[in-house]
């Protein structure tokens, strides 16, 4: 694991842009697409609003989520909508996105397909997570019902999983697709995230701190605020 610390939070969201930019671009010369997997929530917006206005060629990039609650673009908490509201504008708004909610009551039933679309992609290009304080990643969480299967080498590409308390189901990338990208990056900030991250480290059980299914080779952009 890899550790770079900024000074501040802005000037880490636009290294992080441009680390993101810089690497697809370095790809686009050798491949005809690339993939970049991104976390929804709040944090990585900053970065978004940078990586939507680099020039790239977007037309040959692939969008997809990390993780996604089980609910429509239209509401609040989708990730989807966080993406076509932050990153899809501007130059980034020519990627290719693809969405994993298809309007079930529950995911299983879709997933194969999103899973072999998913599939297509791998090995994922740049891969961009985020953590919890309870060292959750993804939608990878302590205590989720399907989380011994998603950290299982016989996981697909994508799964239904339900976290703790949450009144939604969510669908999440399996730790193999995770630790398949060619890039992996993980972004935090402040010292509870940062002190969550060095207690994954200690603990190494994915089951019980999930993040740490996915250290190796990982490199960690933190800020204190």
């Amino acid at each position: 694991m890899k550790f770079v610390e900024y000074t501040d939070s802005e000037i880490m969201w636009m290294d992080l842009a441009n680390t993101i930019a810089g690497e697809l671009n370095r790809a686009l010369m050798t491949h005809d697409r690339v993939s970049l997997a991104v976390p929804g929530g709040t944090t990585p917006g900053p970065a978004f609003d940078v990586l939507s206005a680099i020039s790239l060629d977007w037309d040959r990039v692939d969008v997809i989520l990390t993780d996604e609650r089980w609910v429509p673009e239209d509401s609040p908490r989708s990730n989807a909508r966080l993406l076509r509201e932050r990153l899809l504008i501007g130059k980034a708004a020519a990627a290719h996105f693809i969405p994993y909610y298809t309007g079930g009551a529950e995911p299983d039933v879709d997933l194969v397909d999103k899973s072999a679309e998913v599939r297509a992609l791998t090995p994922l290009t740049f891969l961009l997570l985020g953590m919890g304080a309870d060292m959750h990643t993804a939608s990878l969480f302590p205590g989720a019902d399907r989380l011994a299967k998603a950290l299982g080498d016989d996981a697909p590409e994508l799964l239904a999983i339900h976290p703790p308390g949450s009144d939604e189901p969510r669908v999440t990338l399996s730790a193999n697709v995770l630790n398949g990208a060619m890039q992996k990056h993980l972004v935090i900030l402040g010292e509870e995230k940062r002190e969550s991250l060095e207690k994954a480290a200690e603990i190494g059980d994915p089951l019980r701190a999930p993040v740490a299914a996915v250290l190796d080779g990982l490199t960690v952009h933190w800020a204190r605020d």
